[in-house]
Formats: structure tokens, C-alpha cells, sequence
């Protein structure tokens, strides 16, 4: 049974703000410089990829910059996005990823604090393609 894609109504204006955040590492507006990135990314971040792989920050990061840019981003649909507030100023954003016909669920835990929003953790699962 499919759980309910509902943000509690007193978050949408966190909703909105981490929104426009995600998918993490596609939005070029934040910045792709190194220290775009660092500081986006909390220190202790680090990741769990679609294949199952742990990934360090700093993996992360020497990847991010070495990545040619993606010509279908554009076209990549993000579906059920909900966030739920887990502790004082500490979000976890889950959301399905349509990137063409590769499926994946996502989840990220997101924290605001003095250098603004930063990624704690972050999470993909490939899905069976939905029709």
C-alpha cells in the first residue's frame, strides 16, 4: 500500500524552498564551483547510490566536478515530493525520480542552520518503471 505524498500545510513554504533544490546536484542555478558545492554539503555528508554503493563527500564532489552536463535533465519529472520536519530545522525530502525510463525513489535529509541549507544524507533507489 502507497503511503500518502502529503506535506503537512505549515511546512509548505519549507516545501517549496527544497523544492527547488532537488533532484541534489542538478540545479545549476546553486552552483557547480567546488566551493558552490562544499558548501551545500554538510561535512559529515555522504550517500547512498541507486546501486547500493556508500559514497564519501569528497567521492561525491570529485565526481560532480568531473561530470559532463546532462542533455536530458531537462526533461527528468520529479513526482510525489513531501517533506517531513524530523527534529528542529532538519527535513527529510522524499520524492520518484523519472529520468526517462530509469526509476529511482530519493530521499534526503536537509538541514537549515547559519550557512543556510545543507545536505546531511542522501539516498537513491531504483524503482520498476511506472507506466
Amino acid at each position: 500500500m502507497e503511503p500518502s505524498f502529503t506535506t503537512w500545510q505549515g511546512l509548505r513554504d519549507v516545501l517549496e524552498e527544497l523544492r527547488a533544490r532537488e533532484p541534489i546536484f542538478h540545479r545549476p542555478e546553486l552552483g557547480n564551483a567546488r566551493s558552490d558545492l562544499e558548501r551545500l554539503m554538510h561535512e559529515s555528508y555522504w550517500e547512498v547510490g541507486a546501486s547500493g554503493k556508500r559514497y564519501s563527500r569528497e567521492f561525491v564532489l570529485q565526481t560532480l566536478l568531473t561530470r559532463a552536463p546532462d542533455p536530458t535533465e531537462a526533461s527528468w519529472v520529479v513526482r510525489d515530493f513531501q517533506v517531513r520536519e524530523i527534529a528542529a530545522d532538519n527535513y527529510l525530502t522524499t520524492y520518484t525520480l523519472f529520468q526517462g525510463v530509469r526509476v529511482s525513489r530519493r530521499a534526503t535529509l536537509w538541514r537549515r542552520g547559519p550557512p543556510g541549507w545543507q545536505i546531511l544524507y542522501h539516498q537513491g533507489t531504483l524503482a520498476a518503471a511506472q507506466t
